[in-house]
């Protein structure tokens, strides 16, 4: 068990969580107990980042635009958190237009050492953290111990349930040398991803070492920390030395306290030192000289792709992902006064985005210097390359104005849009309406290039299939060459002003260039001012109304935020039993992402969310987006397994959110109540959305089942992967391996998740989905565990096999038997005294 010091939130996230809180103060009352019980005991910060959304760009009201949209948007998600802050104890929000919430926890947030007075002394400790968002682990660089965890998990621990987790094994990583002119924190970043993802680090800490962090400034190798979700640990860690002093000085942290962490750090042993005596699991070992720019995509964070390699691996990319055996010829535009023909492997997204580089000043100045030598020579962004600037805290702006680069990236197109995630989340906004027409009428492969974290498909744009993570620099590069299939080692980015050729080279900046702006824009004042009314927020934050009171009053009619079905007509906890046929809701392959899981990005037309909003009198136009209603179930759960790109293969040939639905037909004898109702309903074998066939197999009381392949789950801490999972009536998941976080997430809400034994898959045993499936599940479970599946095919032959059981750790047994975590915390809570 572990129980942190700090949970943190972002609003995405956060919304559900603080929905979650109130409607487990609303069941207290049902139940007669003390709201007040309901209510974080571990301090909890909410940054609000992840609704902004890139509607305006290329223009200096860019910025107004989107906020007064935001503010539109989201104006009763925002009360909703307005009334946690007053109404919660411990429970403070950070505004919008203030910064995404990971450079904030770095910046100014994050205590590094804790003191606080306990029973009348006082008591030190170091900082420790877990938040509901994958990338928490960025505070690793400033060595604070956090992790991303779901937004269940999240709950439970704020109200004083620790984390129950195996002790995990450390891989010490070793950088030597320093980075070559030409290479950034953000390449080096991808090429630690991709040999991290080869070693194998899921459920594992990484632990940074060697004479090369002397090389690195504390913004990159919190830049390596950010990254830990994608290379697949738990946390990528380092330990505390001068440079984090140095760190927190020029953030504006108090000195005092400064001194403290230095003597905490040194007297218990968490002062940075050589490896000696240190034993790792495994160790690898990487020279900074190595690192050559660098890609990564167009799908995965780990497919790293030198930069000279690019024009190659888009082809081949082309021919094997997207299918293109002969590139489009191309489809003629018209769009804001120019003329050009938009083809396979247009740049149509160029993002400067996510706290991963935004927090680093030496990539975004090198963005800004590679911008004022093109703009000096004369080139621009493409016409038909959307072009945007979210920075992670407003400390950006400030110093890139003082050093006179805001304009020149204002002159290639690159104006602030807002200060939170955009693009990295999938709020990049819709494309042009010419430039989506065109992808549309020639269902071209395009291509956005973003410095963000993640590049899973259907995350960026519905529009964008291929998705290049890069650092800022390149960014602008690629906006200037306004395509991916190029190689800009050897080919122009354009012609200058003069008729002469630019090539990259010309442009990219020194390391000297880079460290002489940087020590001379980047000042402690400007930290210390912008974070000195952090939790004020602007006035349209402050000017809005929200309840007040201890207990929040749910709007039936409201289609934002609705009280959960989770805990109405609870129970007592129930033994673990058998599953008795079941049927296969999904058959799924290899690295299914949270992404592919959980609702997110734009609601597409038909879906059976935008079905649910037209019922309810909701206009197009103010559908907004998955993650803008996450405070909703009605909404989530129509929304989960949707993804425009999931492929299930029980639906061979299909693309999105579809399967079979293989239960019974008619009207079941005694049905079963639900809190939903289907859009369609379907006859034996009929293709459906996921959404109708699951409520018609609730409905016969069929129990679901989800199989799966490798990495399953992987990608953001989504607890909705989970909540929805849930709702949609799925009792076991089935997969290969999972993702550490979508695990715990799935017993968190009572779903067993089973792991095939090594050699197993649904290919190699033959499954096909059409089975019933009989899991032997009992009380008698002890964690880890192996139980029988045994699957019945239609012609009535029957096949057994065994799996391992994912319930890690008695505490989970205990969850699992309650109905999930906040089941268990309920009841406690409850509990006189």
């Amino acid at each position: 068990p572990f129980l942190p010091g700090r949970v943190i939130l972002q609003d995405f996230t956060g919304v559900p969580a603080v929905v979650d809180l109130a409607a487990l103060r609303a069941a207290m009352a049902r139940l007669g107990g003390d709201v007040a019980r309901v209510n974080p005991l571990v301090p909890a910060e909410l940054v609000i980042d992840h609704s902004v959304q890139v509607d305006a760009f290329g223009t200096a009201d860019a910025m107004r635009q989107n906020t007064e949209l935001e503010f539109a948007r989201n104006a009763e998600r925002y009360a909703l958190l307005k009334w946690g802050q007053q109404a919660l104890d411990d429970f403070a929000v950070v505004p919008p237009e203030t910064g995404i919430v990971h450079q904030v926890n770095l910046e100014h947030l994050a205590p590094v050492v804790s003191s606080r007075v306990r029973g009348g002394e006082r008591v030190v400790a170091f900082d420790s953290v877990v938040g509901t968002d994958s990338h928490t682990t960025m505070i690793n660089g400033l060595g604070v111990v956090g992790w991303g965890v779901g937004g269940i998990e999240a709950e439970a621990c704020m109200l004083g349930q620790p984390i129950s987790m195996l002790v995990p094994a450390v891989v010490g990583f070793e950088l030597t040398g320093r980075l070559a002119e030409g290479a950034t924190a953000t390449d080096l970043v991808l090429t630690v991803t991709q040999m991290l993802r080869a070693h194998g680090v899921v459920e594992k800490f990484v632990e940074f070492f060697g004479d090369g962090l002397e090389e690195l400034t504390l913004a990159d190798r919190a830049t390596l920390a950010n990254m830990a979700p994608e290379y697949g640990a738990t946390i990528g860690f380092f330990p505390i030395d001068d440079k984090t002093l140095a760190y927190l000085r020029l953030t504006g942290r108090d000195e005092a306290h400064i001194e403290l962490i230095e003597r905490y750090a040194r007297l218990n042993g968490l002062w940075r030192r050589p490896r000696a005596g240190v034993a790792y699991e495994s160790t690898l070992t990487l020279d900074l000289a190595r690192v050559v720019p660098s890609l990564a995509g167009p799908s995965r964070p780990q497919d790293r792709v030198p930069l000279p390699d690019m024009a190659r691996a888009w082809h081949a990319a082309a021919a094997s992902t997207f299918r293109r055996a002969e590139p489009h010829p191309g489809v003629p535009v018209t769009h804001d006064g120019h003329d050009f023909v938009l083809r396979d492997g247009a740049v149509v997204i160029a993002a400067i985005t996510s706290c991963t580089n935004t927090s680093n000043p030496s990539v975004m100045i090198a963005a800004g210097l590679v911008a004022q030598k093109a703009a000096a020579r004369g080139l621009r962004a493409q016409p038909w390359v959307k072009t945007s600037l979210a920075p992670g805290s407003r400390v950006v702006t400030d110093y890139l104005d003082r050093a006179g680069l805001s304009a020149s990236l204002e002159a290639l197109g690159f104006y602030t849009v807002g200060y939170g995630c955009t693009t990295c989340i999938g709020n990049s906004g819709p494309l042009p309406e010419p430039i989506a027409a065109a992808v549309d009428a020639g269902k071209l492969v395009v291509a956005s290039v973003l410095s963000g974290n993640r590049n899973f498909e259907g995350r960026i744009s519905p529009h964008v299939r291929a998705n290049y993570l890069a650092s800022p620099p390149l960014v602008v590069a690629f906006a200037i060459a306004g395509r991916v299939d190029v190689d800009l080692t050897t080919e122009p980015l354009g012609v200058g002003s003069d008729g002469q050729p630019v090539f990259l080279r010309d442009v990219w900046p020194s390391l000297a260039e880079v460290g002489a702006v940087m020590d001379a824009a980047v000042t402690r004042e400007a930290f210390v001012a912008r974070y000195a009314h952090v939790f004020d927020g602007p006035p349209r934050w402050r000017a809005l109304e929200a309840p007040t009171g201890s207990t929040y009053p749910f709007d039936p009619a409201s289609t934002y935020v609705q009280e959960p079905p989770f805990f109405r007509d609870m129970g007592p906890p129930q033994p673990i039993r058998p599953v008795r046929g079941a049927r296969c809701l999904l058959l799924l392959g290899h690295s299914i992402t949270t992404d592919h899981i959980s609702p997110a990005g734009s609601i597409p037309k038909g879906s059976p969310a935008a079905r649910y909003l037209e019922a309810h009198g909701v206009p197009r136009a103010e559908w907004n987006s998955f993650g803008s209603r996450r405070g909703n179930d009605q909404v989530m759960t129509r929304g989960t397994f949707g993804n425009i790109r999931i492929r299930n293969l029980l639906a061979a040939g299909t693309e999105g959110g579809v399967t079979p639905y293989l239960g019974p037909d008619g009207d079941p004898a005694d049905p079963v109540a639900l809190p939903y109702v289907a859009h369609e309903v379907p006859r034996h074998g009929e293709v459906v959305s996921v959404y109708d066939a699951s409520v018609r197999y609730q409905q016969h009381g069929v129990p679901l089942v989800v199989i799966a392949g490798k990495d399953y789950g992987m990608g953001s801490s989504r607890d909705w992967a989970a909540k929805g999972t849930f709702l949609l009536g799925v009792k076991v998941v089935i997969a290969e391996s999972y993702e550490r976080i979508h695990r715990s997430n799935l017993v968190g809400m009572g779903v067993v998740p089973l792991q095939f034994l090594p050699g197993d898959s649904a290919l190699s045993l033959g499954l096909t989905g059409h089975e019933t499936f009989d899991v032997a599940l009992h009380d008698a479970l002890v964690p880890l565990q192996t139980v029988t599946v045994t699957a019945t095919r239609p012609d009535g032959t029957r096949h057994a096999f065994e799996v391992q059981c994912r319930i890690d750790t008695p505490i989970e047994l205990v969850y699992a038997r309650n109905g999930g975590v906040l089941h268990t915390v309920l009841r406690r809570l409850a509990q006189p005294g």
